[in-house]
């Protein structure tokens, strides 16, 4: 059977009782399901994690958190820890969404320092690539994801493979209501499996990989069946319950064919 992760990036969304509210519907709706074979998760403002943590406890939802520090504790004020987020109920954490990569400066280096702490704090990294308009413009695609993947998967295992998530995110298509083509994913999730199973080897063919560039219930369905498309890491339409069951309804779909 196909992996099907679709995940919700509420980025700096919802206060607590939005948090509360938005994951009490996706709940309920899918109660409604008669069957569910995809992994939820949701990842919510790290303010709203534990209450959302409370909602969701024995729930078909997993909990996720959009940042981390990659150090255990010490002086870094602001900061959170893979510790305290396992601690919340944490499975996943994102590591270097292009939004941390532009207003924060984060570095592939620095992505895979905290890929590296995600994985040895016991929890799944979501590691996001992609290329801006301009270097797909150039014809550097490719070039930049390749990049990226050296970089941020820098010293990691085959083994280590089925516990990582790769996002591509075509970073012009991330928060502005175009997506790229089905042609055009189709093309970039192609090229990074056979790129990981070249680079590391065929424990690579486990690794999810998810699209993240406004996939939203319309063309969720075209992209999630796709061959190595694995799921979506939703934003804006992750926060609206209506439009998140779409999609994971499309995603359930996606695994029968």
């Amino acid at each position: 059977m196909k992996q099907m992760l679709i995940a919700g990036n509420w980025k700096m969304n919802t206060t607590s009782i939005e948090a509360e509210k938005l994951c009490g519907l996706i709940a309920g709706g899918l109660m409604k399901m008669p069957r569910i074979d995809v992994k939820i998760l949701v990842c919510p403002p790290a303010v709203n994690i534990s209450n959302v943590g409370r909602v969701i406890k024995g729930s078909r939802i997993s909990l996720g958190a959009q940042n981390c520090h990659y150090e255990r504790k010490g002086a870094y004020t602001g900061e959170i820890s893979v510790s305290m987020l396992s601690h919340l109920g944490c499975e996943y954490i994102i590591a270097g969404h292009s939004e941390r990569r532009a207003y924060c400066a984060e570095t592939n280096e620095l992505i895979n320092k905290k890929a590296v702490a995600i994985l040895s704090g016991g929890l799944i990294p979501i590691i996001c690539i992609g290329e801006s308009l301009e270097q797909r413009k150039a014809m550097q695609t490719f070039e930049i994801l390749e990049n990226q993947l050296n970089e941020c998967l820098y010293g990691f295992a085959e083994s280590d493979m089925e516990n990582i998530a790769v996002a591509y995110e075509p970073v012009w298509a991330i928060g502005t209501g175009v997506a790229a083509s089905v042609r055009q994913v189709d093309e970039a999730h192609n090229w990074i499996r056979n790129y990981l199973n070249n680079a590391i080897g065929a424990g690579a063919n486990n690794t999810i990989l998810l699209y993240g560039g406004s996939m939203n219930a319309d063309n969720a369905g075209e992209l999630l069946r796709l061959e190595n498309v694995n799921g979506g890491l939703i934003g804006g339409a992750s926060l609206t319950a209506d439009s998140f069951l779409s999609i994971i309804h499309e995603g359930q779909n996606a695994i029968r064919m």
